[in-house]
C-alpha cells in the first residue's frame, strides 16, 4: 500500500485507504471549485494592475497552502508509515515549506488588493483576518520549532520526546484555525459581494458548497490523524537514526 521499507504492522488499518483517498478527493474537489468560483464569478486573476482581481489569488493560494497541503503534511506519517523516519521528516518539511511560500504570496495578494484599491480598504479589522493571521503565525512558529527540534541534527532525544505532544497539538490547532478562517472568509465574501445572498443565487450556492466540503474534508483529515490504529509503528532503524543525529550534536 505505501511502498518503502516494509515491516510487520500490528495496527488495525481497516478503512485507512478509503478515508485517506477520500480526503485527497475532497481536497482536490475543493481546489477545483475555488478556482471555478474565482474565475467564473469573481472575474479571474491579475496582480497589482487590478487590485480587485488580485484579491482572487488569496482564497486560491490560502486554500491550497493552509488547507490542502497543510493537511497532507500532517497526514504524511500515516500514509508513508513504512518509509524511513528521515524520509518522512523531509516530506513533512517540504509540505510545510510549500505551505509557507503559498501563504506568503496569498497574504501579499490580499494586502495589495486592499492597499491599492481606490479608496483603500482597511486591513485586519474582521474576525476572519484575526483568526487567519493567528493560524499563519502559529504555523510559522510550528515550522521553526519543528525544524530546529526534529529535522536539524543534534537535538537531544529527551527534548524531542518532550516537544512531540506539543508539536502535534499545535499543528492540529493551526489546521483547525485555518479551517475556521476559511469558513469565515467565505461567509464574509458572500455577505460583502452578494447583495442578494439571502436569495441563494448560483454564486452563493457555490460558496456554501465549498464551505460544506471544507468541513467534511477537515473531519476526514482529523479522523485519519487521530485514529490510533493508523499511527506509524516505530521501525528498528529509527533508533539508529536518532542515535546518529544526537552524536552530530
Amino acid at each position: 500500500m505505501d511502498g518503502g521499507t516494509v515491516g510487520t504492522d500490528p495496527r488495525d488499518l481497516e478503512g485507512f485507504s478509503l478515508f485517506y483517498w477520500l480526503a485527497q478527493g475532497l481536497g482536490a474537489l475543493i481546489m477545483v471549485l475555488v478556482v471555478l468560483w474565482t474565475s467564473n464569478y469573481r472575474g479571474g486573476f491579475a496582480w497589482s494592475s487590478n487590485p480587485a482581481l488580485e484579491f482572487n489569488w488569496h482564497p486560491v493560494l490560502m486554500s491550497l497552502g493552509m488547507i490542502f497541503i497543510y493537511a497532507n503534511g500532517i497526514m504524511t506519517f500515516r500514509y508513508m508509515r513504512y518509509h524511513r523516519k528521515r524520509q518522512l521528516k523531509l516530506v513533512h518539511a517540504c509540505c510545510h515549506v510549500a505551505t509557507f511560500l503559498l501563504t506568503v504570496v496569498g497574504l501579499c495578494a490580499v494586502f495589495d488588493s486592499h492597499n491599492l484599491a481606490n479608496p483603500p480598504i482597511p486591513n485586519l479589522y474582521t474576525l476572519h483576518s484575526w483568526v487567519g493571521l493567528t493560524a499563519v503565525i502559529l504555523f510559522c512558529c510550528q515550522f521553526v520549532v519543528g525544524f530546529a527540534s526534529f529535522l536539524f541534527p543534534g537535538a537531544k532525544q529527551s527534548l524531542r520526546a518532550a516537544l512531540m505532544p506539543v508539536h502535534r497539538y499545535f499543528g492540529m490547532l493551526g489546521f483547525l484555525l485555518a479551517i475556521a478562517a476559511a469558513l469565515m472568509g467565505l461567509l464574509e465574501k458572500a455577505i460583502f459581494a452578494l447583495p442578494n445572498y439571502k436569495e441563494l443565487p448560483g454564486e452563493g450556492m457555490l460558496i456554501n458548497c465549498i464551505g460544506a466540503l471544507i468541513v467534511v474534508f477537515a473531519a476526514v483529515v482529523i479522523f485519519v490523524v487521530s485514529n490510533h490504529g493508523y499511527r506509524r509503528v516505530p521501525m528498528a532503524e529509527d533508533e539508529t537514526l536518532l542515535t546518529a543525529e544526537s552524536q552530530l550534536g
